[in-house]
C-alpha cells in the first residue's frame, strides 16, 4: 500500500453536457411538460480515475479535444463534475485562463491586490510578496497605469507573476509557460524548476513532448475524455505518438462522446453555457481569417493530412505531411501560382512555398476549372502552435494580381519530444572521436 500523502485524489469523474435541438425543448423539460429526454448528452469526461501525490510532477497529455482543460478546471473548481469527487489536500494556484480575474479599470498593483484576496490572502501576505510580484512581472511603472491600457504581453506577465509567487502548495499549470517573450518563459520555466525542487505538487498539461518528459514524474494520457493510461513519461509519450497516427488500440466509439457537430450547435445557440470541450473542426480553422483578392479564383477547401492520410491538427515533429487546397477558376487564368506560408503565433514567417518557386505547374488554366493542389513534405519545425496562409496569385502580363489569399487560416501544432535551438531542426549528425 503507499504509504505517500495524497494531493489530489479523482474517482470517477465525468462530465457531461445536455444538448438541446431547440431551446423550446429545454423550457419544456424544465417545466416538465413532457416527460421523456429531451436532450442528448456529450461527455468530456468519462470515468477518470488519477492519484496524484505530494511532491509528485504529473503531465496531463492528449490531442485537444481530450478533455485534459477541463479535468484542471474540475481540479479547480471553475467547474463541477457531473459524477464523481475529487479531494484536494493543499492550496492551489492555478495557471489557467491567466488573467481572468483582473479588473480592467484598475491599475496593476490594485489588481494584484484583487487576485491576491480572491485567491485567499490577507492584505499584509499580499503586502510580503509585493516586491517579488513585481520584480517578476518586470512590467516597470505601467503598474500604475490602467490594466486596460496593457499590451497582450504586460498582461500575461503581471497575471503570471501574480499566480506563480503566493507560495502555492499545489501548482495546476495549462500551457500557460508559452506566455511573453522568450527571456521571460526562460524566468518562468526557472520558477517552475524551484517549485520542483521545493516539493511542491505540480499538474502539467502541455503539448511541449520535451517539457512533459524534462519535469514529469508520471504521466497521464487521455483521449475523447477516456484515460488511455498512465506511466513513466517516455512510455507515455510513445503512446501518444501512436495515437496521433492512429495506431494505438482505442476504446470503442461512444455516441455521447462523438457528438461534435451537435455539441456546436448547441454552443452557437447559447443553449450551452460552461465552457464546451474544444472540438478539431472548431480548433484547426480560424473563424476570423483575414481574405482578400479579385476571386477570378477561390480556394474552396483547405486541410492537413498526415502520413496515413487522414485530416489532422497535429502532426509529428519529422514526420510527413501534406497541405491540401482545393481552387475554382471563376475565369481564364495565364499561369496560376499556389502557395502556403507557416508563421508562429507571433506572426513570424517561418517557412513557405509556391508552385512558381518550386516549378511544379506552370500551365494555363480555364474558368470552370477546378484543382486540387497538394504539399507534401517532412515538418522539422520545433513544438509548437503555427498559423497555416494560403494563396492563389498569378501575373497579368507583368502586373501581380493576387486572386485569392486566406492569412492565418489553419491552426497546426507540431508534437516534438525533442527541440533544438531557433524555429528549425537542422537535424545534425554528431560524430565526437579522441584526437589522434
Amino acid at each position: 500500500m503507499d504509504e505517500r500523502k495524497i494531493a489530489i485524489q479523482v474517482k470517477e469523474v465525468e462530465k457531461a453536457y445536455k444538448l438541446y435541438d431547440k431551446p423550446s425543448d429545454r423550457l419544456k423539460e424544465a417545466l416538465g411538460i413532457w416527460g421523456r429526454k429531451r436532450y442528448k448528452e456529450h461527455y468530456a469526461l468519462k470515468g477518470v480515475d488519477m492519484t496524484i501525490y505530494q511532491g509528485e510532477t504529473v503531465g496531463i497529455i492528449g490531442t485537444n479535444g481530450s478533455g485534459k482543460s477541463t479535468i484542471l478546471k474540475i481540479i479547480t473548481g471553475v467547474l463541477n463534475a457531473t459524477k464523481g469527487t475529487v479531494e484536494v489536500n493543499g492550496r492551489i494556484s492555478a495557471l489557467l485562463e491567466l488573467g481572468a480575474g483582473f479588473n480592467m479599470e484598475y491599475n496593476g498593483i490594485e489588481n494584484v491586490y484583487l487576485n491576491g484576496t480572491m485567491i485567499g490572502f490577507s492584505k499584509k501576505e499580499i503586502d510580503e510578496r509585493m516586491d517579488q510580484i513585481l520584480e517578476f512581472a518586470d512590467i516597470g511603472a505601467y503598474v500604475y497605469q490602467p490594466v486596460k491600457t496593457y499590451s497582450s504581453g504586460m498582461f500575461v506577465r503581471l497575471a503570471f507573476a501574480v499566480a506563480i509567487n503566493i507560495d502555492p502548495e499545489i501548482l495546476i499549470v495549462d500551457e500557460a509557460l508559452s506566455v511573453g517573450d522568450v527571456f521571460f518563459q526562460a524566468k518562468c520555466y526557472h520558477k517552475f524548476e524551484e517549485f520542483k525542487k521545493m516539493g511542491k505538487t505540480i499538474v502539467f498539461v502541455s503539448h511541449d513532448l520535451s517539457s512533459i518528459s524534462k519535469y514529469c514524474d508520471r504521466v497521464v494520457l487521455l483521449n475523447q475524455g477516456i484515460k488511455l493510461g498512465e506511466g513513466s513519461p517516455k512510455e507515455m509519450i510513445d503512446a501518444y505518438k501512436q495515437v496521433l497516427v492512429g495506431q494505438y488500440p482505442l476504446p470503442e466509439e461512444d455516441d455521447s462522446l462523438l457528438n461534435d457537430r451537435e455539441l456546436r450547435a448547441a454552443v452557437g445557440s447559447g443553449e450551452l453555457k460552461e465552457a464546451a470541450p474544444e472540438t478539431e473542426e472548431d480548433r484547426i480553422q480560424n473563424p476570423d481569417l483575414l481574405e482578400y483578392g479579385t476571386r477570378d479564383a477561390v480556394i474552396e477547401e483547405y486541410y492537413v493530412t498526415d502520413e496515413a492520410g487522414r485530416r489532422c491538427s497535429a502532426v509529428l515533429k519529422g514526420a510527413q505531411c501534406c497541405i491540401h487546397m482545393t481552387v475554382r477558376f471563376l475565369a481564364d487564368i495565364g499561369e496560376p501560382i499556389f502557395a502556403f506560408t507557416i508563421k508562429n503565433i507571433k506572426g513570424v514567417e517561418i517557412t513557405g512555398t509556391n508552385t512558381m518557386v518550386e516549378k511544379a505547374f506552370l500551365e494555363p488554366v480555364k474558368g470552370g476549372s477546378v484543382k486540387h493542389i497538394t504539399f507534401t513534405q517532412k515538418l522539422d519545425l520545433q513544438g509548437g502552435e503555427y498559423l497555416l496562409s494560403l494563396g492563389v496569385t498569378g501575373y497579368e502580363k507583368e502586373d501581380f494580381q493576387v486572386y485569392h489569399r486566406l492569412y492565418d487560416v489553419l491552426n497546426l501544432t507540431v508534437i516534438s519530444d525533442k527541440d533544438t535551438v531557433g524555429y528549425y531542426d537542422t537535424n545534425s549528425v554528431i560524430r565526437v572521436t579522441d584526437q589522434q
